[in-house]
C-alpha cells in the first residue's frame, strides 16, 4: 500500500495559485541529535513523508505502526476539513480515476454547463505540470494546482493548504481532482462529502473487481465516454454488476462529456446535493 511502499520518498509538494502565480513549497529541514552525538538532518518534503516517519520512529524508539500513524494523522486533518466545508455549506467532491479516464474533460464540461447555477472551484492534483489546471482556468473557474512530486495521491494536509489559497465562497462546490491512480487515493480521506470514481468504457468492464478498494470506498461511479460504446467491446451491464457486487450502495451515472449524453442526471444530483 502507498503508506508503506515508500512511493512518496523524496517527494516535494508544490501548491500553485494560477490566478496569482504564487507557489508554495512544502520543504523544511528537521534536525535530531542522537545520544552518541550524531546529528541527523532530514527534510519533511511531504506531509506524510515515509523516510521522515521512519527516522522519527528509530530515534524515539517508537513501535507505532507506520501505516496507523500516517492514516491517523491524515484522518484528523480530514475531519477538520470536513468541519470547515460543513460550516460554509460547501459540497466537496473527491474525483478519482486512472489516468486518462476523462476527469478533466468531465470537470470542464460540468463547470461550463453549470456556471450560471453553481459556483464551482477546483483543486487540481497531479505529480507534475499545471496542464489540466490551465484547462480548468479557461472556464473562468478558480483553480489551485497541487503537484505531489513523487507522491501518488493527495492527502488531507495538502487540501487544507490548498483551501487557504482557494478560499471558496459559502454555498458553493469544490471539486478535488485527485492524482490519476485507482489504488492509493482510496486510502486517504480528504474531508470530502462524496467520493466519486470515474471509469471510462475504454478501460474494461472488470475494473471494479480488479480494484475493489476504490469502488468500495466510493459513493458514486461515473461511467464516461459512452459515446464510444458502438466502437469497442465493453459490457455496460456487466460493469454495473461488478460495481454493485463490490459496493451495493454505489450510485452510477453513464455520461459522455463530448456529446452531453447522460449529463442531466449528473447535474441534477449536484444541484440537489448542495
Amino acid at each position: 500500500m502507498c503508506v508503506t511502499c515508500g512511493c512518496s520518498d523524496d517527494g516535494e509538494t508544490k501548491i500553485t495559485n494560477l490566478e496569482t502565480g504564487e507557489a508554495e513549497h512544502n520543504h523544511h529541514h528537521h534536525t535530531h541529535t542522537l545520544a552518541d552525538g550524531t546529528v541527523i538532518t532530514h527534510s519533511h518534503s511531504h506531509d506524510t513523508h515515509i523516510e521522515a516517519s521512519q527516522i522519527h520512529a528509530k530515534i524515539h524508539n517508537t513501535t507505532i505502526s507506520l501505516e496507523q500513524d500516517i492514516l491517523a494523522k491524515n484522518n484528523l486533518i480530514a475531519a477538520q476539513n470536513r468541519g470547515w466545508f460543513k460550516g460554509r455549506n460547501i459540497l466537496a467532491l473527491n474525483l478519482m480515476s486512472s489516468p486518462g479516464a476523462g476527469k478533466t474533460t468531465l470537470l470542464t464540461r460540468t463547470i461550463n454547463d453549470l456556471k450560471h447555477q453553481l459556483f464551482i472551484s477546483v483543486i487540481e492534483g497531479d505529480q507534475e505540470t499545471a496542464n489540466d489546471a490551465k484547462k480548468i482556468q479557461e472556464t473562468g473557474s478558480k483553480v489551485i494546482q497541487i503537484n505531489t512530486g513523487t507522491g501518488c495521491h493527495l492527502d488531507a494536509s495538502m487540501i487544507d493548504r490548498g483551501l487557504q489559497q482557494l478560499n471558496p465562497p459559502l454555498n458553493s462546490v469544490v471539486m478535488i481532482e485527485n492524482v490519476g491512480n485507482l489504488v492509493c487515493p482510496a486510502l486517504f480521506d480528504l474531508g470530502e462529502n462524496t467520493k466519486v470514481v470515474i471509469l471510462s468504457v475504454t478501460e474494461g468492464e472488470d475494473k471494479p473487481i480488479k480494484y475493489p478498494h476504490m469502488f468500495r470506498a466510493s459513493d458514486i461511479m461515473i461511467l464516461t465516454k459512452i459515446d464510444l460504446l458502438p466502437y469497442i467491446d465493453f459490457d455496460v451491464q456487466k460493469c454495473i454488476e461488478y460495481a454493485k457486487q463490490v459496493n451495493p450502495k454505489i450510485q452510477i451515472f453513464q455520461v459522455s462529456a463530448t456529446t452531453g449524453a447522460g449529463l442531466e442526471s449528473w447535474y441534477a444530483w449536484l444541484t440537489v446535493s448542495l
